[in-house]
């Protein structure tokens, strides 16, 4: 009941403040004043004011917010948590997981394969017995048996 005057005082005295703007000619702005001063006595009309007074004044409704808040804290404490971590397991668990896991490259991928883009350049091959040009990968070698691969 008392939030019912409370609007309903704000929206007349709204209204004389949009009274005295148009007086002066300036109307645009009175409309404006007029439009939101008619806001609080419509809300109470339509039962918006009750229904706020109503969860405001409820202890429960407070404990229930007080509890969404308490699980939305948890659930970012656990996601943060679980991103530190790296993941849900523990390394033990990612090690295990990754010696399971076949390799990413398929058994044929090892041959490059040549497109219809350029001809590969052809060296010229020393005659002789070993015609056939030696792959030096010695240093890819020495690369990868340096970080464990």
């Amino acid at each position: 009941m008392l939030t019912s005057t409370v609007c309903a005082a704000v929206s007349a005295a709204g209204l004389g403040i949009a009274a005295l703007t148009a007086y002066r000619k300036r109307f645009l702005a009175a409309t404006r004043i007029a439009a939101f001063s008619l806001i609080p006595i419509g809300l109470v009309m339509t039962g918006v004011i009750d229904w706020l007074t109503g969860i405001v004044f409820k202890p429960t409704v407070w404990a229930g917010f007080g509890l969404l808040a308490l699980s939305a804290v948890l659930f970012m404490v656990s996601r943060g948590v679980e991103r530190r971590r790296g993941g849900i397991g523990g390394r033990k668990e990612r090690r295990s997981a990754a010696a399971a896991k076949p390799d990413a490259v398929a058994p044929a991928a090892s041959a490059p394969s040549l497109g219809a883009g350029r001809a590969p350049a052809k060296a010229k091959a020393p005659q002789g017995r070993d015609s056939a040009p030696k792959d030096d990968f010695s240093d890819i070698e020495a690369i990868l048996k340096k970080h464990g691969i």
